[in-house]
């Protein structure tokens, strides 16, 4: 009997070895991340970035992965980017992406969300991030862009879909300042009603009786009159492209792109 006990846990550790171990190869981040064709990245920052891509990849089950080229020639960004995606995701057996592709020749860039990445970055959240990216790559700070591009999506990810992130009323100090507010509120409507109520008015000392108006008379002073000119709104668009789309191989995505 004690014999049967002991290989029934061992059975029983075996198994629940192989349950956790297939959790965790449930979603495996991919080898590689970063697709620097156009040479951007020093050997240190691809290093960087795809211990950041891995950590952040783990976390929200999506690879993030970043693909440059320098091809004047190349077709649409967003063509190429789309048949970059169908061959890896074939290869590696995952749809659920975060794309950024960019072409230093033509100075474009394109941000896409496949699989579930579609939904958790939409096309709103994905102009958010490139709001944040697009400076650094003008700059010259395509690792700083890379990396700020996985740790702002993966923050956006965590939303409800559907939600502004960016939404003031979600912002932390936001919500200090009110709490404090009123808390400074409730302590003043304290304290003012703590003293003695003020019993006197401006009818006290009126005696009704013995006061009456004898006259009345309006008497037009001046006019003045003000002027505003309206200016007009002669902005010009963003520069903006994409919006999402379909692959070339029939996948959906979410997507965003600008000029840099």
């Amino acid at each position: 009997m004690k014999a049967f006990q002991v290989n029934w846990l061992r059975t029983l550790c075996l198994v629940l070895v192989f349950i956790s171990v297939s959790g965790v190869a449930a979603f495996a981040a991919a080898d590689e991340h970063i697709y620097d064709g156009a040479n951007l990245l020093s050997e240190s920052e691809i290093v960087d970035l795809e211990a950041v891509a891995t950590k952040y990849s783990q976390e929200q089950n999506v690879d993030f992965l970043f693909l440059t080229t320098a091809d004047e020639n190349m077709p649409p960004i967003t063509d190429y980017m789309g048949d970059f995606f169908e061959q890896w995701s074939i290869e590696n057996n995952q749809e659920n992406v975060v794309l950024l592709t960019m072409n230093i020749a033509t100075r474009d860039v394109y941000l896409a969300g496949f699989g579930t990445a579609e939904t958790t970055l939409d096309n709103k959240r994905v102009e958010l991030v490139l709001d944040r990216i697009v400076p650094e790559m003008q700059n010259g700070d395509y690792a700083d862009a890379f990396r700020e591009t996985v740790t702002t999506s993966s923050r956006y990810m965590e939303y409800r879909p559907g939600v502004n992130p960016e939404n003031i009323l979600l912002k932390s100090w936001f919500q200090l300042l009110v709490a404090l507010l009123l808390g400074a509120g409730v302590v003043g409507f304290m304290l003012y009603n703590a003293g003695g109520r003020v019993t006197t008015t401006a009818s006290t000392y009126f005696d009704g009786d013995h006061t009456r108006v004898t006259s009345a008379r309006d008497h037009f002073r001046n006019k003045t009159v003000s002027r505003r000119k309206v200016p007009k709104n002669n902005s010009g668009g963003g520069g903006g492209f994409g919006g999402g789309g379909t692959t070339g191989g029939g996948t959906s995505f979410s997507g965003g792109g600008r000029k840099f």
